[in-house]
């Protein structure tokens, strides 16, 4: 389930894959890589930011009702808002198929994002502008020089922003204070760690009501000791790379220091050991195209396949049915 949260991040490709027997699989992209061109196409950005990274929040209302502000407003990513509690329900209630437990993994990705991506949108839009970045209380001076690095001038000038793409990576920094101005001229105060612990607290919610099977049920949330270990790793890791904060944890769950036992977790890594590499034995080489694999009954229930089932399972639900019950068409 937490390697299907990761993964969201990480499966950057979509289209066919081919199988040496004739049979043909359709994957998903549930991510774009940074400053791909497919970023500013509205269609593939709405299907994968949409439903996977900034779920739009309708202004944190209800069913039936509709924020102040027009149909951008609705679209606005809000922390635990009624339209990603509705995902959440739909991943409980859905446990049963074969995909139902690597939904809650992709579900878990997209409940989290609603929190660190709170207040941009997934779209090409001026609400998502971000000047005045302050860090820790004071002015950032490496800022405006890591923008530059990421956008070039004449794109920030002729392209509207989309979703926290001028926020670089400070969004999902957990160890980060900081403050901007948004694109409705307003002063913004993010302390990520806290974000971040509302989060985990909202997650652990939601998986003791999917052990439950039962997606209304009053449960608490974390324990206090727990939600502690928590709060340091995420104030206390404050390596910018993410790896080096990746294996403290790992460490942290080795070490049983969140009270639910001892265990060695590996490191993935590119290889036979992924998830793709397992369920995908290539029968033509790497620069044959279209590239060929070699079929296997196990397939069928790989933990890749079922990763990308649980994905498109998502989408369809999400965009078809969830979003538009809030008046809200993404795509």
């Amino acid at each position: 389930m937490a390697h299907c949260a990761q993964y969201v991040d990480d499966a950057t490709t979509d289209g066919i894959v081919r199988f040496d027997n004739g049979a043909l699989y359709a994957r998903s992209a549930t991510a774009h890589r940074m400053l791909d061109y497919k970023n500013f196409q509205a269609l593939p950005s709405r299907l994968v930011w949409v439903p996977f990274h900034f779920v739009p929040g309708n202004g944190g209302l209800r069913c039936g009702d509709a924020p102040d502000g027009g149909f951008i407003e609705r679209l606005i990513t809000r922390p635990g808002s009624p339209v990603v509690e509705d995902m959440v329900r739909a991943a409980i209630v859905s446990q049963d198929r074969p995909y139902g437990l690597y939904r809650l993994g992709v579900v878990a990705h997209v409940y989290a994002d609603t929190w660190a991506h709170q207040g941009f949108a997934g779209v090409s839009h001026e609400v998502n502008r971000v000047s005045e970045v302050e860090r820790d209380g004071k002015k950032d001076p490496f800022f405006e020089r890591k923008v530059t690095r990421f956008f070039e001038d004449v794109m920030r000038r002729t392209m509207q922003p989309l979703g926290h793409g001028e926020a670089l990576t400070y969004p999902d920094l957990p160890f980060l204070v900081w403050s901007y101005t948004d694109g409705h001229g307003r002063r913004i105060e993010r302390d990520n760690a806290a974000i971040f612990v509302d989060a985990a607290d909202a997650l652990c919610r939601a998986f003791r009501r999917y052990l439950a099977r039962d997606a209304d049920l009053e449960v608490e949330g974390l324990p206090d000791g727990v939600r502690g270990e928590i709060e340091k790793l995420f104030r206390g890791l404050t390596e910018t790379k993410a790896r080096p904060r990746y294996l403290e944890w790992l460490r942290a769950v080795r070490d049983d220091r969140f009270g639910v036992g001892s265990r060695e977790l590996p490191v993935l890594a590119k290889g036979v050991k992924t998830w793709k590499d397992q369920a995908l034995n290539p029968a033509e080489p790497a620069d044959s195209r279209p590239r060929v694999y070699r079929y296997s009954e196990d397939f069928m229930n790989s933990h890749w396949k079922r990763f990308h089932d649980a994905a498109k399972a998502h989408r369809r639900s999400t965009v078809d049915d969830i979003l538009p019950r809030y008046g809200i068409l993404a795509a």
